[in-house]
């Protein structure tokens, strides 16, 4: 959840490590700090609570510089957001400075072994037994500053990405993975880390995704990595295929505004990828798992949480409309502890924009041991679920740095309608004219998108009359139901506005208690004419019959909902199983409107961050 960046190499370090923290704030908000090898010997360590901003004041009025550091932008997990527990944290000497991303689990039974030595804890936080374990080894002799790392990442359980220096080495940055990312980036005459690409994108064309259980010690000549046992490990250099721009504004007053306007582009991306001109799907590297998969698979499993979980229970009921297999999704957080209990041939699909999940990773190694294969959707080349996953379906849609999902949520949902359209037609569910069908109207889908971005005004409009309501009800049903979720998901992650989302069918279990004149009721009502329209219709009665305030997402032309509902929000009309894909869009901006109209910080909202690395 945290950020880390790292510098080794001529140049003075702070602008460079402000520069990738700043790319890296998504991360983490908490508090932000760095460690600099200065060049008179001393490492200075500079830290403030709360956002970045707060740091680049404290350097410009008390400024380092040195070829050597590190920084980190925290997102809290042991101990609250404090100087004290701002990272880098130091060992007792003071010569050892680590940033780490991740949890260290038996940090307790470390710290009291330590303490028992004669160290001294100044923070609250897991991460500061992990310099005074490499300072304890190190005062033994006889070892090497890797040695000692190396040994003391062996005696730590849990998930660590860990960016060290040593003041008594200036030309040595260290760098450690085992369940958080991190990767390397290689340059002439110099190297970083960092926790994503994005915070070095200007900076380096070439990267090495650390896998877990390696060590990197980089140097300004170069980079070698080793496993924890000592013996040496052959690192794949990669390409870096982003472009700079992706991770700029372009314009745009925020980040999350800019990536609302961005999906069309994305889903034409991912259309143009993997429909042929004859309008058949190609999926790519998933293809073959798949056409060995298709005929012999009893059930398919989508494992995801978050936003990425309302994804996958779409795919869900795309699966099983178009491909006639049983399906069902689980959250990650949820699926290793239930003792579950899977058909002997269940496909497995995983669902992460980062590809970095923890929950959604845990449960990935968990059903390839109970003999799944596993495909994955993701947006992230080079993360740890596309590595461990059987083959995988890229999303494409570039970085997102917004911490609420927006275009990475509509290129999951596209990929899923793309995956299903392939398994009906290898199971033989639907004959090639109705996928033709299917993806010419994907192929308009963009187009639609576009114009609800053109309503963004007079959606805005209708958000100015309900931002100051405390809570909100969304409701959906069938295919729309998990957008319904999302909507609200959007609404309270940004706004703070408390909102539900809920099967419009369960209104009557309960939620139709809080339904007064002052409750907003946000419902999704397209297409005009399907099996489920007219019980959307009896919803919404009784929600106006309690004098419930209904924003209705109606199809363009569509004025049967008009005396029904105090405002209508019209969107083009497709069929019922890709409406999700252009009604997402309209409660994106509904979201954003109200979360500007409040006050809210877009971008970085309270509390939360950009990938969840921790369980």
């Amino acid at each position: 959840m945290c950020g880390i960046v790292g510098y080794v190499g001529p140049k003075n370090a702070v602008p460079l490590l402000i520069e990738g923290l700043k790319r890296l704030e998504y991360r983490g908000y908490d508090s932000a700090g760095v460690a600099v090898r200065q060049a008179d010997g001393a490492l200075a360590i500079l830290k403030r609570v709360g956002r970045l901003s707060n740091l680049e004041e404290a350097l410009d009025a008390t400024p380092v510089a040195g070829g050597l550091g590190i920084g980190h932008t925290r997102w809290a997990t042991h101990g609250e957001p404090s100087e004290i527990n701002s990272h880098p944290h130091l060992d007792g000497s003071g010569r050892i400075a680590v940033v780490h991303n991740g949890i260290i689990e038996n940090y307790l039974a470390l710290r009291a072994e330590l303490e028992a030595k004669g160290h001294v804890f100044r923070s609250q936080t897991d991460t500061e037994v992990i310099p005074h374990l490499i300072e304890e080894i190190l005062k033994g002799g006889g070892k090497s500053r890797l040695e000692a790392i190396r040994e003391a990442l062996r005696s730590a359980r849990g998930a660590y990405a860990l960016g060290i220096v040593f003041r008594d080495e200036p030309d040595a940055l260290y760098a450690a993975r085992c369940g958080s990312p991190l990767i390397v980036g290689v340059g002439d005459g110099e190297q970083f880390i960092a926790s994503d690409v994005p915070a070095i994108l200007n900076r380096v064309n070439k990267v090495i995704y650390l896998n877990d259980g390696e060590v990197a010690e980089l140097r300004p000549a170069g980079v070698a990595v080793s496993k924890l046992d000592g013996t040496p490990a052959a690192p794949e250099i990669k390409a870096v295929t982003l472009k700079a721009e992706a991770a700029e504004r372009a314009g745009f007053e925020t980040f999350m505004l800019k990536e609302i306007h961005e999906q069309p582009r994305v889903l034409r991306t991912l259309l143009d990828a993997h429909v042929r001109k004859d309008g058949s799907v190609d999926l790519g590297e998933a293809s073959a798992l798949l056409e060995a998969q298709a005929q012999n698979a009893q059930r398919v499993l989508i494992l995801s949480c978050g936003t990425a979980h309302y994804a996958g229970m779409y795919g869900r009921l795309l699966i099983e409309r178009w491909a006639d297999i049983p399906c069902e999704t689980d959250l990650g957080s949820e699926f290793r502890y239930r003792q579950p209990r899977l058909p002997e041939r269940t496909l497995a699909i995983a669902v992460s924009q980062s590809g970095e999940t923890a929950d959604t990773l845990a449960s990935v190694r968990l059903a390839r041991e109970m003999g799944c294969k596993v495909v994955s959707i993701c947006n992230v080349p080079g993360s740890t679920l596309l590595r461990e996953s059987d083959a995988a379906l890229l999303t494409q849609a570039g970085p997102e740095i917004g911490v609420a999902s927006t275009k990475a949520f509509t290129a999951q949902l596209m990929a899923f309608a793309l995956l299903a359209i392939r398994l009906g037609r290898l199971r033989g569910a639907l004959d090639e004219k109705r996928e033709r069908e299917l993806t010419a109207e994907l192929a308009r889908i963009p187009d639609y998108i576009h114009r609800v971005l053109d309503r963004q005004d007079d959606i805005r409009a209708i958000s100015q009359k309900y931002y100051e309501c405390f809570n909100a009800l969304y409701l959906g049903r069938r295919f729309n139901y998990p957008i319904a979720l999302e909507g609200a998901l959007k609404n309270k992650e940004i706004s703070y506005q408390h909102a539900e989302g809920y099967a419009a069918g369960e209104m009557k279990h309960g939620p139709i208690a809080l339904i007064n004149e002052l409750l907003p009721v946000v419902c999704l009502c397209t297409p005009t004419a399907d099996e489920v329209r007219d019980k959307m219709v009896s919803n919404l009665k009784e929600v106006e019959a309690r004098k419930g305030r209904i924003v209705a997402v109606v199809a363009e032309g569509d004025e049967s909902l008009r005396g029904l509902a105090q405002d209508v929000i019209p969107v083009p009309e497709t069929i019922e199983e890709l409406s999700p894909l252009v009604n997402v869009v309209a409660l994106q901006l509904f979201a954003y409107h109200n979360a500007k109209a409040r006050g809210a910080d877009i971008d970085k909202p309270r509390n939360l961050a950009k990938s969840v690395t921790v369980e």
